[in-house]
């Protein structure tokens, strides 16, 4: 009878060492528009196959902890999350808003209450239509109530919040809402808030994906409908 080991007492084979690169990581949580600081970034030791190529690497940027201090963030880092430059730009003395508005985009700022910000449940970073009622005078005298989509699926940048008293309750209210709109939109609100009432409807997490052109109109969608409300029915409109 031959005489063998188990197959247990075979030597196991010592695993090779994990190659490892060092990478840019947030020491601590970082908020949106916040202003980096030196120590708010460290090195951290990071698989070398995991590493990214949008990740700061020390051995192509050995200076970058004093190169990103000053810069703001462009969204949120949570503790230990690798730094990408794409996140961050260098204010130049800018203020917070400037520094995070995609290029070619515009801030504006408009005015809203429970009625026309849905309740106060439009959050900053939700997505939400912004629609124009207005009258005219129709006939026999009689006013004709027009209601219209200006901005469809546009960012909501930041909302001013306040605590007010309500039925001896506090709740949070929203007084203005700053959106992200191309130019063209920017126009086309400072000129509507002159002609009617400005409402917020807030979209669905569903539907914030949904393509639209410069114009803020559906993409392939050139109806431009509006609805008409005449005398409390309503009805299709035509072009604008």
């Amino acid at each position: 009878m031959l005489a063998g080991g188990s197959g247990n007492d075979a030597p196991s084979q010592a695993q090779a060492p994990i190659e490892t690169v060092d990478i840019l990581v947030a020491a601590g949580d970082i908020g949106m528009g916040s202003a980096v600081r030196a120590e708010d970034v460290r090195w951290q030791a990071w698989p070398k196959e995991a590493a990214n190529v949008a990740f700061v690497q020390k051995p192509s940027a050995p200076n970058a902890i004093q190169d990103t201090a000053g810069s703001i963030a462009r969204a949120p880092f949570v503790a230990g999350e690798p730094i990408r430059p794409d996140k961050l730009i260098k204010g130049s003395g800018s203020g917070y808003m400037a520094a995070i508005l995609p290029s070619g985009m515009r801030a504006i700022s408009i005015e809203i209450s429970p009625e026309t910000g849905a309740g106060g449940f439009i959050l900053p970073n939700d997505r939400v239509d912004v629609i124009l009622t207005r009258k005219i005078s129709g006939p026999n005298g009689r006013d004709e109530s027009y209601s219209e989509t200006l901005c469809r699926n546009v960012r909501v940048l930041a909302i001013d919040q306040t605590v007010e008293d309500k039925d001896g309750q506090k709740v949070v209210v929203g007084k203005t809402a700053t959106l992200e709109l191309t130019p063209m939109q920017a126009e086309q609100l400072a000129l509507s808030r002159q002609q009617g009432a400005i409402a917020l409807a807030l979209r669905s997490l569903v539907d914030s994906g949904e393509q639209v052109d410069a114009s803020g109109e559906p993409a392939g969608d050139r109806g431009g409908k509006v609805t008409v409300v005449r005398y409390g029915v309503a009805s299709g409109g035509g072009g604008r």
